[in-house]
């Protein structure tokens, strides 16, 4: 194929189309999603008509980046298709074709660009993404649920520890200024070495407040199985929850950057909890830019078979049910991969990688016959 590491003026032309067309098919996506999130948040959390207009919009800019980025990959094989139909309409793919130019010259560099905007979303766009949902979740939470009272009263459950010991907390209500526990309950498990978990101790106590790797607990009573209980005024445990993120440990994975991902799997793990969603989104992540890059060959190899076999209209419309037939596969390895049925590296790069081996296929018998 002999592609060359500089690019020449036909394959910085053909980038500079696909670039115009993405963000056509980014501006129509991310207008439809906004556009239906402002009418479940308006029919939703506004049905009483006490949010502000600026309070709906702000939800909705912060609700819908989340959305608009699972949508990308048909951003990539809208923006692409849209793109080489409209070079194959202008005769300029045929141009370049009767030139010699071969079509892994403008096709390749496609792909390698959609690769490069892969990596930029997951490592730059969807933590802000995230960011937002997570704002979105708490706001809903809030909004829905009452208020900032309601929320106080509700029971918060914690669980940390690691291969020789656990512990599994419940606080009554909490104090969301301070962070602190009210009426908290401590159930602390040791580890056999088979791996059975056997209950040790309970600790009941009126607050705790979690800083600098320790649970500090007073007017607390503690008691082992089989023992009298104690009375402490105070009392402390090691604990190595982070305290700004020890009562967001169960937060979504969607609301978690890549960069949040491995560290919150961690933990998780260590407490006991099952990491497989995580997981899952965090593969799914790390092979987003193969996606992108795989979406934008599938768009171009069809719409290269347009100027041989002439029939546009049908040609696009397989193209876009092909595209929409991956995403489904997507789905439902995803599916598959949350039930532990398949493991989650394979969940997360197998649609990937079918949907490159398929474009790849179909270029190859389109240029090479």
């Amino acid at each position: 194929m002999g592609l060359p590491l500089k690019l020449g003026r036909i394959e910085r032309y053909v980038l500079g189309q696909q670039l115009k067309a993405l963000g056509v098919a980014l501006a129509i996506i991310a207008a439809l999603v906004m556009l239906i999130d402002f009418v479940e948040v308006s029919r939703g959390l506004n049905s009483d008509g006490e949010l502000s207009g600026f309070k709906v919009l702000s939800l909705i800019a912060v609700k819908s980046p989340s959305v608009i980025v699972q949508l990308l990959p048909f951003v990539f094989l809208f923006g692409t298709l849209g793109a080489f139909v409209s070079l194959n309409r202008r005769s300029e793919l045929i141009a370049m074709r009767a030139a010699g130019v071969s079509a892994w010259r403008f096709v390749l560099p496609a792909a390698a660009c959609a690769f490069v905007l892969g990596i930029v979303t997951v490592t730059a766009i969807a933590p802000l993404a995230a960011w937002g949902d997570s704002i979105w979740q708490s706001e809903r939470t809030r909004i829905g649920g009452g208020g900032s009272e309601a929320e106080k009263v509700q029971p918060v459950w914690l669980r940390e520890g690691d291969d020789n010991r656990q512990m599994i907390i419940r606080g009554e209500r909490q104090n969301r200024t301070t962070g602190q526990l009210i009426d908290a309950t401590f159930f602390i498990y040791s580890i056999t070495p088979d791996g059975e978990r056997r209950f040790t101790e309970r600790i009941d106590a009126k607050t705790a407040n979690l800083t600098a790797g320790r649970w500090r607990l007073t007017d607390v009573v503690g008691g082992q199985g089989g023992q009298q209980a104690v009375r402490y005024a105070t009392l402390d445990l090691p604990s190595d929850l982070a305290d700004e993120e020890a009562f967001q440990q169960f937060e979504r994975p969607q609301s978690l950057s890549i960069w949040s991902l491995p560290g919150q799997t961690h933990r998780i793990k260590s407490a006991g909890f099952a990491s497989t969603a995580y997981d899952l989104r965090f593969q799914q992540l790390l092979a987003t830019p193969l996606m992108f890059a795989a979406m934008s060959i599938l768009a171009a190899a069809f719409s290269l078979r347009l100027m041989r076999l002439g029939d546009m209209a049908r040609m696009a419309v397989s193209a876009v049910v092909l595209g929409f037939g991956f995403f489904f596969v997507n789905q439902f390895s995803a599916a598959m991969g949350s039930a532990e049925v398949i493991p989650a590296f394979l969940a997360a790069w197998l649609p990937a990688i079918l949907t490159a081996l398929a474009a790849l296929t179909l270029l190859f018998y389109t240029e090479d016959g």
